[in-house]
């Protein structure tokens, strides 16, 4: 993976002023499609529409907020769609949920294509491409040998009915490649484990390729990708995004303009993406892939050094870590040397298909272990301030704790490297190449769009009039919701802040005070799970109204049986802040425990905070206030789900309203009627609940 200073790719010229005539043309499609859909127009969809056209003939990067409601896809879909068919060239769409993919693909694109049948030259044609280890490989299921997992404990190994369980799905899956005509992990109902999935699939870098394949012709990542050399949309994620761009390979067909959806966590995905980790599981992939391949003496060396730097890492506490010592080096310079040279010993040039499949998933894994320990060793060459990389220690749960070593039960160590910034990469990697909408519900953080835009790295883009690169612009084409009118922001004044020790005694009055005036209907917002689940067992001695908490069950399961009962309430964390549409009475109460800053242990934002503090920044402000903006617009943006929503949020961390950042939180939501209140928003939630 690139580091965040590679050089820029050549810059796109810049374009033509756009035209008039483009926005008409967008515009009049909208209309028809809005029309053929059953829908109504909306100033602010229309608004987006055009901006998007302008951006497409432009070059001019745009960063555009759409409210809950706006109907945000369509008016980027039908420019794209308009673009794409006037100029011969595929537009990318980029989302970072399978569900909107779907929602795209499977709904919204069918329809519109429908709807703009008669007012289009040609039938606009859309594909969905995700990454090659999402479709199953004919080669590895008739050619790969099927592997145990590093992580399967030795008791495991014996027990018929755990092996057998893996093989029923492999022949299972065996069987439906038979059937599939998409191969699509997706499309198989019920699914099967990652660890059995792994058997049938394959990374891009472990692919052998299509002319060395005998399945070449037949193989479905090839296929879909074809479908999508050919389509005039092609939807796709933000990892696979990413892949494209940081890679030296493509992995989507050539394009010039893209659309992000849910941009808020592209600077997130990206990062993932580019990050990298040594772990047990990894190396123990690693060294059994190879251990055939190459002489006893080099797979043995490479055995040693797994084992020697397994142990340490298990001795070594989690968090960051700032300085190399000498024996952590030595032991990531052997391991980084026996992965070598056990790579340089493979012959990956034979003409049998097996040999050749095994041979290249055996490189694969010895290359990324190798390129890991390389990148961690000289992460750490530069000063503090100047690196480009961070390191640290991870502890997590292990997927079985006979996996874990004596007194670590339950946990895995790993070795972790990620970028300390990814705006360079995508600016240089993305967006020097391509024209760039992005959009959300939640871009505007303290009232502008000028953090997203560090984020994404269009801050280096400057629209001068003269430069060979494109511009940005922010623009936030409001909601159909009179916030003011529909919802209540109570920020609980009274309470004593948050502190470490769990969830203060008032604090738990209050938010039983608030629950029993709405009559359930509530949706808790917590920022740890143990804060949850401690609050869903006090709530569930003291009210008479149903509470659920997550992890209970799947999270869609529990939602839904939060939407079915409008009593009831639903505790949980981090995915509920962003996952969770529910419009109408079953919501009227949104509770947030605390601001939802990082936690002070997390070693990657806490070093991207004491970088740009370094550097003569506001670190905190840039990092963990900007964190806390954004997960509170997105959590907030659960209560209004449809224009006849009604409802309070009520923030129960006193900071929002004493602190000197809470103006700059607050300045990042919607223009809720506010107050300090308590007794005016118990009365407001029982009005409700008697209205509803």
């Amino acid at each position: 993976m690139p580091s965040d200073t590679q050089p820029s790719k050549p810059s796109k010229p810049t374009r033509a002023k756009p035209s008039r005539e483009a926005a008409n043309v967008v515009t009049n499609l909208l209309k028809i499609a809005v029309k053929g859909l059953g829908g109504t127009s909306r100033p602010g969809q229309i608004e987006m529409a055009e901006a998007v056209a302008h951006a497409f003939e432009s070059g001019e990067h745009l960063a555009v907020q759409a409210g809950t409601g706006t109907g945000k896809s369509l008016a980027y879909l039908v420019p794209s769609i308009a673009r794409a068919l006037q100029t011969e060239q595929p537009v990318v769409i980029s989302t970072a949920t399978i569900a909107l993919q779907r929602q795209l693909v499977d709904r919204d694109l069918p329809r519109l294509v429908n709807s703009l049948a008669d007012a289009l030259p040609r039938k606009p044609t859309f594909a969905l491409l995700k990454g090659r280890g999402n479709y199953l490989c004919l080669n590895k299921i008739h050619n790969g040998a099927t592997e145990e997992p590093a992580d399967r404990p030795q008791d495991e190994l014996f027990s018929p009915m755990a092996v057998s369980a893996m093989g029923r799905d492999v022949l299972r899956l065996t069987e439906w490649s038979s059937d599939t005509e998409t191969g699509d992990r997706d499309e198989l109902t019920p699914g099967v484990p990652d660890r059995s999935w792994a058997q049938v699939s394959v990374s891009a870098r472990e692919c052998i390729g299509v002319s060395r394949c005998q399945f070449g012709t037949d193989c479905f990542a090839e296929r879909a990708r074809e479908k999508a050399g050919a389509a005039d949309v092609v939807v796709t994620n933000h990892a696979l995004l990413a892949i494209d761009a940081l890679s030296d390979f493509a992995v989507l067909p050539e394009y010039e303009l893209v659309v992000v959806d849910e941009a808020h966590e592209l600077a997130d995905r990206v990062t993932g993406v580019a990050t990298a980790e040594l772990s047990a599981t990894s190396m123990g992939v690693a060294h059994r892939r190879m251990a055939r391949l190459v002489d006893p003496e080099l797979a043995e060396r490479f055995e040693a050094s797994v084992a020697t730097l397994t142990s340490l890492l298990h001795d070594t506490e989690a968090g960051r870590i700032d300085v190399l010592d000498e024996e952590l080096a030595t032991y990531l310079t052997a391991l980084r040397d026996a992965a070598n040279a056990a790579r340089t010993a493979i012959d990956t040039t034979p003409s049998d298909p097996q040999a050749a499949s095994a041979r290249t998933e055996a490189v694969t894994a010895l290359g990324d272990v190798s390129d890991t320990a390389t990148r961690i060793l000289t992460s750490f060459v530069p000063p503090i301030p100047d690196r480009v990389d961070v390191v640290w220690v991870e502890q997590s749960e292990a997927l079985n704790a006979g996996t874990a070593p004596p007194g670590r039960a339950g946990t895995r160590t790993l070795l972790r490297v990620a970028p300390m910034s990814v705006s360079g990469l995508l600016r240089t990697r993305l967006f020097a190449h391509t024209t760039a909408v992005l959009t959300s519900a939640t871009l505007a953080l303290g009232g502008n769009f000028d953090a997203m835009a560090r984020n994404w790295g269009l801050g280096g883009f400057q629209d001068d009039g003269e430069s060979a690169k494109p511009g940005w612009r922010g623009l936030d084409v409001g909601s159909p919701f009179d916030h003011v009118k529909s919802a209540i922001l109570y920020v609980a004044k009274h309470l004593p802040p948050p502190g470490r020790d769990g969830t203060d005694g008032r604090t738990l009055d209050e938010i039983e005070g608030l629950i029993t005036a709405a009559g359930g209907r509530t949706l808790g917002l917590f920022s740890s799970m143990r804060a949850a689940k401690a609050a869903a067992e006090v709530m569930r001695e003291r009210l008479d109204t149903p509470v659920l908490c997550q992890g209970e069950d799947t999270t869609s399961a529990l939602v839904q049986q939060f939407s079915a009962d409008p009593e009831t309430s639903l505790f949980g964390t981090l995915s509920l802040w962003q996952g969770v549409d529910v419009p109408g009475p079953s919501l009227s109460l949104v509770l947030i425990d605390r601001i939802p800053f990082p936690r002070p242990d997390d070693p990657l934002l806490t070093a991207r905070q004491r970088a740009i503090s370094a550097h003569g920044g506001n670190g905190f402000m840039a990092i963990a206030a900007n964190h806390a903006a954004l997960l509170l617009a997105q959590g907030t943006g659960r209560l209004l789900r449809h224009t006849d929503d009604r409802g309070v949020i009520a923030v129960l961390d006193s900071r929002l309203a004493t602190a000197r950042y809470g103006g700059y939180l607050r300045s990042s939501l919607p223009p809720f009627w506010s107050t300090t209140d308590p007794d005016r928003v118990r009365q407001a939630l029982m009005r409700l609940r008697g209205a509803g």
